[in-house]
Parts: structure tokens; sequence; C-alpha cells
């Protein structure tokens, strides 16, 4: 049985005490914590920068799982990786040379991920595979928390988890959008090892986050 991972995104925590839900996720089970970064301009709506992240760095000891959705984003790679990212997640459409982005990423001896959106094909990233660490397939589309599941990602799970069987890749498939205690046992079963999950995590059982977490996990 393949272990999961859980990235609880921040995006859901409460803004005004950041540092404290970090540190509750931390203690309720969490392996990573995931970071939404968006400027606006990629997607409509604006998170948060280097500062914040590099304030909240003293609060756990977790990967900082760090989405970013920015763009041109080349330029930035520089400052979240300084600020404490410890994996960086960027989209293939928001940089001219995604292969320099991927060298840049590793330069500063970070995880390097690469985000699908629903709409994008799988032929973004299929000759980067054996030079990454993580694809983040969204399941929903990028800006906005609390969105619903999308089930035709599935297939493009799938068609990951092949390829990584076919040429033993070492890539973690990480999912994101409207993951529930209802859907992410479909999402694990076509292989996804890493959900990310912020309104189930946050805001069911009374916001139990490790009861949250570990239904998440053991599901």
């Amino acid at each position: 049985m393949k272990k999961i991972q859980i990235s609880p995104s921040i995006l859901s925590a409460d803004f005004s005490r950041l540092g404290k839900d970090i540190k509750r996720l931390e203690n309720g089970g969490a392996d990573l914590i995931h970071v939404d970064v968006m400027d606006g301009h990629f997607v409509p709506n604006l998170t948060i920068g280097p500062p914040v992240i590099q304030s909240l760095r003293k609060y756990t000891k977790l990967p900082f799982d760090v989405h970013l959705m920015i763009s041109p984003v080349h330029k930035y790679i520089k400052s979240y990786a300084e600020a404490g990212a410890d994996i960086i997640t960027i989209h293939p459409e928001a940089t001219n040379n995604l292969l320099k982005s991927i060298k840049e990423i590793k330069k500063f001896k970070k995880k390097v991920g690469i985000s699908l959106n629903p709409n994008s094909s799988i032929n973004l990233v299929t000759k980067y595979l054996d030079k990454i660490n993580l694809v983040l397939v969204m399941s929903v589309y990028p800006g906005f928390g609390g969105q619903k599941f999308m089930p035709k990602v599935l297939n493009k799970i799938e068609k990951l988890k092949n390829l990584k069987e076919k040429y033993n890749f070492k890539f973690d498939i990480e999912v994101d959008g409207g993951i529930n205690f209802s859907n992410s046992k479909s999402v694990i079963a076509a292989g996804a090892n890493i959900i990310v999950s912020g309104t189930t995590i946050f805001r069911e059982n009374n916001g139990n986050l490790k009861k949250n977490i570990k239904i998440l996990k053991t599901i």
C-alpha cells in the first residue's frame, strides 16, 4: 500500500494567525505545507509573497510546497527559493523556457514541480519527467479556493502514473482542487500520492485538523 502524503493549503487557514495554524497542521500530521502564490495576472486573485513565506519559516520544519501561479515566473524563482520554499512548482505556460526555469530551481537546491491546469495537455511535461520531482495536477482552475473537483482530470492522473511506472520515473503525483472525503479515494486510485486540501481540512469536523488529515491519509 502506497504512502499518501497530505499537503494542507494555507489558503483556507486564518490569515490573521497563519503561524499558529501551520504549527497546528504540523502537530496534526501534515507532511507538507502547501502555499499558493497568485499574482492577479496569471490567475485572477492575489495572495502572498516571499516576505510572508520567510516569516512563516520559523514556525515549522515541514517542507514548504510552494505553487507559483505567477507570470512571468522565471525572475521570481530566486526570491521564493531564498524565502524558504522547499518545493517550487511552476506552470509551463508561465515561462518562455521551461527547461531553463527547471535548472534555475535546481540551482538553489530545491525540488522542482510542474503544474498542469485542467485544460493543459500532459504533453507539456512528458519530456521533462526525468528531470523533475513532482507533477501537480490541478483539479480546478487555479485562482480561488473552495471550487468543485473536476473528475475529468482522473484520466490525466492515470496517464502520469502509467508513464511513471513504464519508465521508472521518481516524480510524485500531487493533486489540488476541491478534494474532499468523498472524491479523494478516486484520486488516490488513479495514481496520486500527495493530496492538497484546504477547505476539507480546515472546515470539516469543526476544524479538527488532526482528524481530517488522518481521514484523508487512510481513505
